[in-house]
């Protein structure tokens, strides 16, 4: 039996979401344009017939501006830390020395690293080769595979040497978990996500869901979620005119709900002030984002 841990890395918006829920099959981690969308750790686990693979993937590496930003980053060093190998996530729009501290960090590991090269479909094979051979100057030791998460070009083949690269060892999950996280997770996880898409500037980056109540009938569920932002005014912006705007991330979230759950979902969203969450100890542990 082989199994082990493969934790997801790189900056924002290279395409680590899309890569992961790529090599699971299931979209896991939600996925936007726009930076930060990933604040958690969260694994996806593959299991095969000699095999099981734990994914991790994790928050874009950033220079930390508030204590859930540092906590971010806490998730980020824990996973290079723990893992039998590492995907390096860049693509071809970035500077291969944008996190020279990171990039030295992965230079001094015995830990294998496949450097996955995502969205080649933005440029030339010329560039393409030139990318290659700058980041095998940088990282000689890893495996380099050009890709395109999105529409899974070349995955098949990164997951053929991730599997290659197992240690031997016992399955950790059983063979019918696909992730660590439950359904509550998920379900603020998606709210948040049409948040994201929904709204600009700096109200995504403000808000945080809380799930209140998470009840299970016979053929739906019912959902209450509490939306908590910075300050009033940003409480009057999620809202909208009206409620026009929370109604809309109510009937979007609700529907995405309902394919991931497989079930049909009451939601009901709340919106409330929650000031300076974003460096309070107490809240960010409440939100899962310090660990006991």
């Amino acid at each position: 039996m082989l199994s082990g841990f493969v934790n997801i890395i790189g900056n924002p918006n290279v395409g680590k979401s899309t890569l992961m829920n790529a090599l699971v099959g299931e979209k896991l981690s939600i996925i936007t344009a726009k930076a930060q969308t990933t604040r958690h750790r969260i694994m996806g686990i593959v299991n095969g017939d000699n095999f099981q693979i734990v994914f991790s993937d994790t928050p874009g590496i950033l220079q930390p501006r508030y204590k859930l930003q540092e906590s971010m980053m806490t998730f980020v060093r824990t996973a290079i830390g723990d893992a039998d190998s590492i995907l390096y996530v860049t693509d071809v729009v970035e500077k291969i020395d944008k996190n020279r501290d990171y990039i030295a960090r992965l230079q001094t590991l015995q830990t294998p690293i496949i450097l996955v090269i995502n969205k080649i479909d933005l440029t030339t094979q010329e560039e393409l080769e030139i990318m290659v051979a700058n980041w095998k100057s940088w990282l000689p030791a890893a495996y380099i595979f050009p890709a395109a998460a999105a529409s899974r070009f070349n995955t098949d083949n990164i997951l053929k040497q991730v599997i290659a690269l197992l240690p031997e060892g016992p399955a950790y999950y059983d063979k019918n978990v696909l992730t660590d996280k439950n359904l509550r997770f998920f379900a603020s996880e998606i709210i948040r996500e049409k948040i994201l898409l929904l709204y600009h500037k700096e109200i995504p980056y403000s808000a945080e869901v809380t799930v209140e109540q998470f009840l299970e009938a016979d053929d739906s569920y019912r959902v209450e979620a509490t939306i908590h932002v910075v300050r009033a005014s940003q409480k009057g912006i999620i809202i909208g005119r009206q409620g026009a705007l929370l109604k809309q991330v109510g009937i979007q979230a609700r529907k995405d709900m309902e394919l991931f759950f497989e079930k049909k979902v009451h939601l009901r969203l709340l919106v409330k002030v929650t000031p300076n969450w974003r460096e309070n100890s107490q809240q960010l542990k409440r939100f899962g984002y310090i660990l006991d």
